[in-house]
């Protein structure tokens, strides 16, 4: 069985395989995993097939529900930690040999085995204790208070670089002279903040930042994306779209007021159930938050040993351009492993084929892949979609419904956003609007009143991080950046997940 596969560059997880966690799991259903996991979707229903419902599964699976709820800490992810930085110190440097740098990289494939094991154990373990939780809350009769509750759980790894960017914002801000380098555009910034006597301080904390989060970044798992440490310009960005925002926004003062809402609706679930549910619910709450937290590190461990595979690779890459290979680093993320020493030596060799599949990711690039492939059978990409073929029209009072990702009722003029490192106007007042959303999408949040996004599910990351930061957001609203107009006034519910469109600007089809 195909647990993960690509097709198109993406990864697509076999949803029939998760799909049996509803299926055997005690008192679980196809329809929450299908929720918690892959959002809104036009996916089929699911088809019973003989052997699915398995007692020998459901045993164990109880067992292992069970188990999890008995978490309290995860000190293997120290561990996970400790491996991760041991294969980073261990770079042999830019002046090392060809043999030694190719070494190194290749050998990141064990660890990332290791490392992505444990954070898809995390990932479902997050999502069986989460399930037992959301039935507790049914029970106790205030399914809507599920939402609350998982906000503001603290320790979200993934969060951290947006609040150290909110640091530094301030910071700029409060200088004239650091804001009037920022005024003058991101473009060139750190040209014109090297020549500042006022920027010698916010020069070393940026780059104290970097050396913390460098390694995050847009489609981060990507070697071949630039993370902040190669492309500082991506931060930078997303700090000066920060500086205009009132200290309303700051995290930590969003973060206390969802944790004064998490501990009233806690109260109030707990009051409602009888003491053995109780009991269940408090080992259910805490070992939710124990391992939102622990997907959260993993993830974040992960990333750290790619970026020391992708600096050698960066150096690779530079000395196959200049033996008259590839100019651009991410051309050579294009060749098979068996090929990358070859193309080290004389990148001639592969110059014809290297050229056909740039051209290849180019057109696959300009088109929408399906977001479900049924039975395997794969669409022809003459048949995707471009991304620039724009949605029917919206009109005012048209609502995307998707699902609730952190509580709070916001209105503002939406920003589809595509790039995170171009955000345009986003600014003070607006709603982000965005396809999908990574670590480098984050930071962004702060900067925006809202956030609604595409695609996503209840333990994605852009809710578990939105959770955090305190911003009312609603993912998998299907059509969104397509089909809502750049400038129209919405409103989002991040309690119900609904959004609403209050008005069109003048000039768009209606």
């Amino acid at each position: 069985m195909v647990i993960l596969g690509v097709i198109g560059g993406y990864g697509y997880i076999n949803a029939g395989f998760v799909r049996m966690l509803g299926v055997r799991a005690p008192g679980g259903s196809v329809a929450v995993v299908d929720r918690t996991i892959f959002g809104e979707s036009d996916a089929p229903a699911y088809r019973p097939r003989p052997g699915d419902k398995n007692l020998a599964s459901t045993v164990k699976l109880g067992r292992t529900v069970f188990r999890l709820l008995s978490t309290k800490s995860q000190p293997e992810l120290e561990d996970d930690k400790a491996l991760a930085a041991a294969y980073v110190d261990r770079y042999p440097g830019d002046d090392a040999d060809d043999a030694s740098l190719l070494e190194y990289f290749f050998d990141l494939e064990p660890i990332f085995e290791r490392l992505f094991a444990r954070h898809i154990d995390n990932s479902f373990s997050a999502v069986l204790v989460a399930g037992a939780l959301s039935d507790l809350c049914v029970k106790a009769g205030k399914p809507h208070l599920l939402v609350s509750i998982l906000a503001g759980i603290g320790e979200v790894e993934s969060a951290a670089p947006s609040a150290a960017m909110w640091s530094l914002a301030r910071a700029a801000q409060a200088e004239p002279a650091l804001a009037a380098a920022f005024d003058a555009g991101v473009p060139g910034l750190l040209d014109r903040l090297a020549g500042l006597a006022e920027a010698d301080g916010w020069r070393q904390r940026f780059d104290a930042f970097l050396d913390e989060y460098g390694s995050r970044g847009p489609n981060e798992w990507d070697i071949g994306s630039d993370p902040w440490a190669l492309r500082p310009e991506l931060a930078l960005a997303a700090i000066d779209r920060m500086r205009a925002v009132d200290d309303s926004h700051d995290p930590a003062r969003q973060a206390g007021g969802l944790r004064a809402h998490r501990e009233t609706a806690v109260a109030e679930v707990r009051a409602a159930l009888n003491p053995i549910d109780r009991l269940q619910f408090d080992k259910a709450l805490r070992a939710t938050t124990v391992l939102s937290q622990g997907r959260e590190r993993s993830k974040t461990t992960i990333i750290r040993a790619v970026h020391g595979a992708r600096v050698a690779q960066a150096e690779l890459a530079r000395r196959i351009a200049a033996r008259g290979g590839p100019v651009e680093r991410w051309h050579t993320c294009l060749y098979t492993s068996a090929e990358l020493p070859q193309a080290v030596d004389d990148p001639s060799t592969l110059a014809d084929v290297i050229a056909e599949r740039v051209a290849l990711h180019g057109r696959l690039s300009r088109l929408i892949p399906p977001f479900i492939v049924d039975d395997g059978i794969i669409p022809d990409p003459s048949t995707w979609q471009s991304r620039d073929q724009a949605g029917p029209p919206v009109v005012v009072g048209d609502t995307f419904n998707g699902i609730a990702g952190c509580p709070g009722v916001a209105r503002g003029r939406a920003r589809v956003v595509l790039d995170p490192g171009q955000p345009g106007d986003l600014g003070p007042g607006d709603v982000l609007v965005a396809p999908i959303t990574d670590p480098s999408w984050t930071p962004l949040f702060l900067a925006a009143d809202a956030v609604v996004v595409d695609v996503g599910a209840t333990m994605s990351h852009a809710v578990i991080v939105s959770r955090e930061l305190g911003i009312p957001c609603v993912v998998s609203a299907l059509g969104a950046t397509t089909r809502t107009p750049d400038g129209a006034l919405i409103e989002v519910d991040g309690s119900t997940g609904t959004v609403t469109v209050l008005e069109v600007p003048a000039g768009v089809p209606a």
